[in-house]
């Protein structure tokens, strides 16, 4: 009965270290995230005020055309490569998150 509750002691303290360590992984991951999407967004408005000012100076329909069209594929462009970027970011947040558990679930098996 004894060797029973120190089994059980030992796996229940077991699994709240396992978890504390994925909730430190889960933290660390979506903090890079939040970072990750402040500076796309920053950047991202920045851009956007560039092309508003050159538009402003513009003497041509021609002109204005082609600065819009540079913004739209600079734009299209950095949204993929954020997104990209992020995907992985989530990739690697639930993999870190997942760590931990890896050894628990072998000895289950």
């Amino acid at each position: 009965m004894t060797q029973t509750y120190e089994d059980f002691s030992k796996y229940g303290k077991e699994f709240v270290d396992t978890g504390l360590k994925s909730f430190a992984s889960l933290s660390k991951g979506a903090q890079a995230i939040a970072t990750e999407s402040t500076d796309y967004t920053k950047k991202s408005f920045e851009a956007g005020a560039a092309t508003f000012e050159k538009l402003l100076g513009v003497k041509s329909i021609e002109k204005a055309v082609e600065i819009q069209t540079d913004y739209a594929k600079q734009a299209y462009e950095g949204f993929v490569a954020e997104a990209t970027k992020l995907g992985e970011l989530y990739a690697e947040l639930a993999k870190d998150a997942y760590k931990p558990f890896e050894s628990l679930v072998a000895k289950a098996k």
